[in-house]
């Protein structure tokens, strides 16, 4: 069976992505893009590395020409696809790589985004451990899909399996990310220019304001926390893509090495994109350029009393466009793994 698909935001570092993994989709068939500013104009002048998509053409992004396919993917600002989606009928899947309708809580909304909140739909992390088993249950039937943040998800996954363990505290939960610029999309920003980031680390965000913060909360609460408390310290690195997340937690009084790993492994023993590494082992974002694959690696650090895992994805594949791509096949009971790459591309 082939589901038609559109892709708003198109011209953007997610649409692009998203359409790169969609070319090699065996179910799903891009018939409309659309975009804002570059409405109008070819896809290929706007991502010239797509050459599969030579004959569609950019058309502006509104509800009407975004209504009519079983599957439309979202790749726009936050504020702008909550303010489409009302307009959506119900026959589609409709997946939102935005953050408009990750969070559930308005006050939090209010607080990290401020304007109009427009609900949270099922999120978009198939392999979170939850209370009573995995985040995919919620996904197998959904007609309204909210991809992660990409920095949320990557300290999510790597820090979740403890919290549904039992093995690591809430409380002082430290998360440091060295992070690629196209997370922050493809709009022009000084600080992201090649001159202000090559041969520099920038932080920003610092000090809990960043926006992604309350995203981990409420996928920790999701796993068993009460009221987790987390510092969170992202940093601009010189690579166009990757996250590397540094995240560490106190140990839980008595808890062994052992059942803290045992935690983690039987976490995602069977998962097809989530792998934690052997002991010893720490990733790289090398490792998983291209693919939705994501890399943990887990040390225990005795003399301070805390675990400490690292964890490698790419932002733009398992971080936005693949996680939102394996949430859309599992809505339609395809296999989950299809048009993913597990791979990695090196050097």
């Amino acid at each position: 069976m082939s589901y038609s698909v559109a892709v708003a935001g198109a011209s953007g570092y997610a649409g692009g992505e998203l359409l790169r993994l969609l070319s090699q989709h065996p179910e799903f068939q891009v018939v409309t893009v659309t975009a804002f500013q570059n409405a109008g104009q070819p896809l290929a002048l706007a991502q010239p590395h797509l050459r599969s998509y030579g004959g569609l053409t950019l058309q502006p992004t509104t509800a009407d020409v975004l209504s009519g396919h079983d599957l439309v993917f979202l790749a726009l600002p936050h504020g702008t696809s909550g303010e489409l989606t009302a307009h959506f009928g119900d026959h589609s899947l409709i997946v939102d790589c935005g953050a408009d309708h990750r969070l559930a809580n308005a006050a939090e909304w209010a607080a990290f985004y401020g304007g109009d909140h427009f609900g949270a739909w099922s999120y978009g992390v198939p392999e979170l451990p939850v209370a009573g088993g995995k985040q995919r249950s919620a996904l197998v039937g959904a007609t309204r899909i909210a991809g992660p943040g990409c920095n949320a998800s990557t300290v999510s996954l790597a820090l979740a399996p403890g919290i549904a363990a039992g093995v690591i505290e809430e409380r002082d939960l430290v998360a440091v990310l060295a992070v690629g610029p196209s997370g922050a999309g493809k709009s022009l920003k000084v600080e992201n220019l090649a001159s202000e980031i090559l041969g520099s680390a920038n932080p920003y965000a610092v000090g809990g304001t960043h926006r992604h913060i309350p995203e981990i909360q409420q996928s920790l609460r999701a796993a068993g926390a009460t009221a987790p408390t987390i510092s969170f310290t992202p940093v601009i690195v010189p690579m166009a893509r990757g996250i590397l997340a540094t995240s560490t937690a106190r140990i839980v009084p008595g808890v062994s090495v052992s059942d803290i790993r045992a935690a983690w492994e039987s976490a995602y023993a069977d998962e097809p994109f989530v792998h934690v590494l052997p002991e010893g082992r720490m990733p790289r974002t090398g490792d998983v350029l291209g693919s939705n694959t994501a890399l943990i690696g887990l040390v225990v650090d005795e003399a301070a009393g805390r675990v400490v895992t690292v964890t490698a994805l790419d932002n733009l594949v398992k971080g936005t466009a693949g996680t939102a791509i394996q949430s859309a096949n599992i809505a339609f009971g395809l296999d989950e793994t299809s048009g993913l790459p597990i791979d990695g591309v090196a050097p």
